[in-house]
């Protein structure tokens, strides 16, 4: 050792220690505190969510393919929004077949969509009430229809949504074989066009939107 060097001292235990101890808190403190906000979405302390930190974190991103299909998960229509509710008398089967069973469908462009709910008021036994729900093309004489049947069942009520195979008319066979007399209570949301009274899909001239005693004008069931 020469002249000029001073000889090093060991740092002291306890100072060491407590240098350690402080290093390994400090390290402890930007993981739990930073670091498990940041990159794991876990903030056990709240320092995260204190200093925003906690926004910093996001999962791994797989993109989906929304054009995957024949028609885009995202699209937009020319017809315009609208909503109605449509109340349908229908006379028991003693009234007739003419007065306890119609059709009712509403107009789409093809791919166009139909939010749906109905339920059958009056009714006491789901056997007794047959829906058959189906679309089909309205093509000129002499023309061939194209036809899509989508549920034929008994029951009180159903509900879902449509998308329009084609360009044509969309709705329900109802048919009523109880004794009662029932209101079917039919409410609508999409992109559609209701169909004028007498034209096909409604026959019947259903009026939507006013209440069961004025929806069907023509009708006349006997006390």
């Amino acid at each position: 050792m020469s002249a000029n060097e001073q000889p090093t001292r060991p740092m002291a235990k306890g100072p060491l220690i407590a240098a350690t101890l402080g290093a390994l808190g400090v390290a402890t403190l930007i993981v739990v505190g930073a670091i498990l906000p940041a990159e794991f979405n876990r903030d056990p302390i709240g320092i995260g969510k204190l200093t925003g930190l906690s926004r910093l974190w996001a999962p791994d991103e797989k993109k989906a393919d929304v054009k995957g299909g024949a028609v885009s998960l995202a699209h937009e229509y020319g017809t315009p929004f609208r909503t109605d509710v449509v109340e349908i008398p229908l006379g028991g089967f003693l009234d007739g077949a003419d007065k306890s069973e119609l059709e009712y469908k509403v107009r789409m462009k093809q791919d166009a969509t139909l939010i749906y709910s109905w339920e059958v008021v009056g009714a006491a036994d789901a056997r007794d009430f047959h829906f058959d729900q189906h679309g089909h093309t309205t093509p000129a004489a002499g023309q061939p229809m194209t036809v899509a049947s989508y549920k034929q069942a008994f029951g009180l009520k159903q509900q879902g949504a449509l998308t329009a195979p084609f360009d044509g008319i969309e709705g329900w066979q109802f048919s009523n074989a109880s004794e009662n007399r029932v209101v079917v209570r039919l409410r609508l949301a999409g992109f559609y066009d209701l169909i004028p009274g007498g034209q096909p899909g409604n026959e019947a001239g259903v009026v939507a939107n006013v209440p069961a005693s004025q929806a069907r004008p023509g009708l006349n069931l006997a006390p």
